[in-house]
């Protein structure tokens, strides 16, 4: 009725895509390639043989996602801040609109530390000398 499975919960007998005696960083490598995940590699020409964005491209990309996010997010809480204290206290627009202000403040403080260049540390010398 049920067949027998070895301890990586796969019928005994079958094959997981690697050889079996192979080593652990080729078998995750094959992992990667079954799943779409493998490294962007490089071209004789300079080019990445992997469809996709360059780094370039993806990091430009995953800073205006976490911009827009940061924005929206904080503009979403403050307002429902506002508005469950208005309700709770019958003083309506006025903190909406007051958590309105401090929730766009808050965003703009959020994305201007994500993109400000990063302090020096006070343990090391400023660059040029010193």
């Amino acid at each position: 009725m049920s067949e027998e499975r070895d301890g990586h919960d796969r019928p005994r007998g079958a094959s997981s895509g690697s050889p079996p005696g192979a080593s652990f960083e080729d078998r995750l490598g094959a992992a990667r390639r079954r799943q779409g995940l493998a490294p962007l590699q490089q071209d004789a020409d300079g080019g990445n043989s992997s469809r996709g964005l360059s780094p370039p491209q993806g990091n430009a990309l995953g800073m205006g996602l976490r911009v827009g996010v940061e924005l929206v997010s904080a503009l979403a809480v403050a307002v429902a801040i506002g508005w469950y204290l208005d309700g709770w206290l019958g003083t309506k627009p006025f903190l909406l609109m007051l958590f309105v202000v401090l929730g766009g403040a808050a965003g703009v403080a959020n994305v201007w530390r994500l993109v400000a260049p990063p302090k020096p540390r006070r343990d090391q010398p400023p660059p040029g000398g010193g």
